[in-house]
């Protein structure tokens, strides 16, 4: 059931369907509203952590120059948010380990 080489909403209804003992369709139910949740608090600048997974950030990037790479000819690069990931340590060691 699970996509080669991706992890998919209806994976992670999937497992909460198998482990929790929730209906299909209550479990993706749940996946979408953890999501939501997430979407929501990001959309008003918060940043968002979950222990032992890591943290989703929000940074507000400066304006600055660029170059293009082709022609050498340098452009503005406007001010934007941007978001990021920072894996928990817990993550990172059992990534590695299977590494």
């Amino acid at each position: 059931m699970r996509s080669v080489g991706t992890l998919t909403r209806a994976d992670l209804a999937e497992a909460l369907n198998r482990r929790v003992g929730l209906s299909r369709a209550d479990a993706l139910d749940m996946v979408e509203a953890i999501l939501r949740h997430m979407c929501e608090a990001l959309s008003q600048g918060e940043n968002v952590k979950i222990s032992g997974f890591g943290t989703f950030i929000l940074r507000d990037k400066a304006e600055r120059v660029g170059r293009n790479p082709k022609t050498g000819v340098e452009v503005p690069i406007t001010p934007r948010r941007v978001l990021t990931f920072r894996a928990s340590q817990m993550l990172k060691d059992r990534i590695c380990a299977r590494g």
